[in-house]
């Protein structure tokens, strides 16, 4: 049986084995551990879950702009758990979702797996195969010397980002512990530092704190040369007080990073001792492509077209 999670009618849990280790995106109920921390930081009860469903139903159907599928529990719950179960909160959550992806529609036009994949095999953009002690699913961007940035765009980094985090917003433990990025920026050069502008930087940081039903709970910045301050001035007008707080430059400090990440959670090139194997890009894109049908019916909601 695959979970009332899903939109689709994938018929069973997309998943890819990697040796001992099977890669797959967690659509399973919370363990009662994560289940504890719902409780106590998105007083989310049993009461307070069914009323705040109830409310959040009501005020999507009695809105004629909005196509989406009020009928699924669990797509309501995705929006709620980041509003701390307060509905007005997740309706508006939600109107700027969609009013985001209508703003930056030629991004978002027909975005599926499948169609990006170019972004993966470059392999600059992944998810550690496990949560940290936290529970925290963790994206890692390596936008330095690893990134051929005449072979792949800011634009389909950004989308291949979308991909992940929407893909992570079906996950409940993700959807209750939230995520963290690293950003690794070893080897950044003159040329890639070009790539950034002032739009780039607003529209992911709008993203980000405006428009993602997901709990961002870190931005971490490691191996960076000063020249990355030319790019981090670009982001900081748009900057609000609560994503700046969350942001922390590391350097090579392997030991501010463990701080906020065991590194029994991270892989050996950040000084960690994780014993899974490092998931490439190419390996998640099988995953996500899995998901693709997914995908597909994400995108068919949203505002109605006049």
């Amino acid at each position: 049986m695959v979970s009332v999670q899903l939109l689709s009618d994938i018929d069973k849990l997309p998943a890819v084995q990697l040796g001992d280790f099977l890669l797959q995106i967690e659509i399973g109920e919370p363990s009662d551990s994560v289940l504890d921390i719902a409780r106590r930081e998105l007083r989310e009860t049993p009461d307070v879950v069914k009323s705040g469903v109830a409310e959040l139903r009501r005020l999507l159907k009695d809105d004629s702009k909005l196509h989406v599928p009020w009928h699924s529990d669990a797509w309501l719950i995705r929006f709620l758990r980041p509003c701390k179960f307060y509905p007005e909160s997740a309706y508006d959550l939600i109107k700027r979702y969609y009013s985001f992806k209508v703003k930056n529609h030629a991004l978002y036009d027909g975005l599926v797996p499948s169609r990006e994949q170019n972004v993966f095999n470059q392999n600059i953009l992944t998810v550690l195969p496990n949560r940290d002690q936290l529970g925290r699913r963790v994206l890692i961007l390596e936008l330095g010397k690893h990134w051929k940035h005449n072979k792949c765009t800011l634009d389909e980094v950004f989308k291949g980002c979308v991909l992940f985090l929407e893909a992570a917003m079906l996950e409940p433990e993700t959807q209750i512990c939230g995520a963290v990025v690293i950003l690794d920026m070893d080897g950044l050069s003159m040329q890639q530092v070009w790539q950034f502008t002032p739009t780039f930087a607003k529209r992911i940081v709008d993203w980000l704190q405006e428009s993602i039903p997901l709990r961002v709970k870190g931005l971490y910045i490691v191996n960076q040369p000063y020249i990355f301050n030319m790019v981090f001035q670009l982001f900081k007008p748009f900057l609000k007080e609560k994503l700046r707080s969350r942001i922390v430059f590391m350097g090579n400090d392997r030991e501010l990073l463990y701080k906020h990440i065991s590194p029994k959670c991270l892989p050996n090139c950040y000084g960690g001792t994780l014993s899974l194997p490092r998931v490439t890009g190419p390996q998640w894109l099988e995953l996500l492509l899995l998901c693709n049908e997914e995908f597909k019916v994400i995108n068919s909601y949203g505002f109605k077209k006049a």
